[in-house]
């Protein structure tokens, strides 16, 4: 059967006579259409679902690519910065250097004492006492408090205080308590601590 014979008879069916449970007793032509346009909805399916498919894939890519532009120029501007940087870290590292020579080692400690009850006297302060107390450790360093009691007027406590600040080693000052010295007055006695830091050895224990 030829094509016209094929739309002849496809013209002369009645629609109404499909028996659409029995479809392979449809007209040839009829079932070709039918054939047709399944092929086209899956075709158009297929086609929809992996354009789909693609442009996830797309997003996906471009947001790799945004990240590894970003990384890119952070480095690109490490790479360029590099000998700022270099220079920095030596610049740290000196600084470093000469924060740690401030903290004096353990063999030093008494030598820090004799300063302190010099800076008292040379002050005019009479020392009534000067004890080195039980270490503190801390994270990168251990404290080395000192407790000090001294009698002197206002001006010389002053001027002490203030003398602590000129010493070699790096020494902070806490827990002032000043009274008035009932067997020397006008003088007054005070009573102080004083912490001094050593750089924390790995040896060290916690």
């Amino acid at each position: 059967m030829n094509v016209a014979e094929h739309i002849k008879a496809l013209n002369e069916f009645d629609l109404a006579d499909l028996d659409m449970e029995n479809i392979g007793s449809w007209p040839a032509a009829l079932k070709a259409i039918l054939l047709g346009l399944l092929f086209t909805l899956i075709v158009v399916t297929g086609f929809y679902f992996h354009i789909d498919d693609l442009n996830q894939q797309l997003a996906v890519v471009e947001k790799e690519e945004q990240t590894l532009r970003q990384d890119f120029e952070k480095k690109a501007f490490e790479a360029a910065n590099l000998d700022a940087y270099k220079a920095q870290l030596v610049e740290m590292e000196a600084r470093f250097g000469a924060l740690v020579a401030q903290l004096p080692s353990e063999t030093e400690v008494p030598g820090l004492l004799e300063d302190i009850t010099d800076k008292g006297e040379l002050n005019g302060l009479s020392i009534k006492r000067i004890d080195l107390l039980d270490e503190q450790a801390q994270t990168f360093y251990i404290e080395l408090p000192i407790a000090i009691e001294a009698v002197g007027s206002y001006h010389d406590l002053g001027a002490f205080i203030s003398g602590m600040a000129g010493l070699p080693r790096i020494v902070t000052l806490h827990d002032f308590d000043i009274t008035i010295d009932a067997d020397a007055a006008p003088m007054l006695e005070m009573s102080i601590l004083a912490k001094t830091y050593r750089y924390r050895e790995e040896d060290d224990g916690a």
